[in-house]
């Protein structure tokens, strides 16, 4: 049970990263997009502490492995680099390294899905 919690805030944390990406090409097309990239910014922060919460309850309860816990505290850490990178108006970082946390999220949640063959012995 705790394992379905911890995907969807995968699913969630993905998600909000990619629509992330959206927001940024649309402040690099046009500045006034600006307070819509920063909304987004924080909503992701926010979203990388619920998954860390989220991969905590799940691991302590159901005796799960500790793996995604050190995932979301790592994501948490990159996500308040990318933050500082963003408001410091760094792109040639900040963008790389968007585009990283989007791979990285999009990497956990097919370890965290199950496959068919083991999704059939459950």
């Amino acid at each position: 049970m705790p394992t379905k919690f911890l995907r969807a805030a995968s699913v969630l944390l993905t998600v909000t990263v990619f629509i992330q990406t959206i927001t940024a090409g649309l402040l690099l097309s046009s500045p006034t997009n600006g307070p819509l990239h920063s909304a987004g910014a924080y909503t992701v922060f926010v979203v990388a502490v619920l998954h860390l919460v989220v991969a905590i309850l799940a691991w302590r309860p159901g005796g799960g492995s500790p793996g995604p816990i050190l995932y979301a505290a790592g994501f948490l850490v990159i996500t308040s680099a990318q933050v500082a990178l963003g408001i410091a108006h760094l792109t040639t970082l900040h963008v790389p390294l968007g585009a990283l946390m989007f791979g990285t999220s999009l990497l956990q949640l097919t370890r965290l899905w199950p496959t068919r063959a083991s999704a059939a012995q459950m």
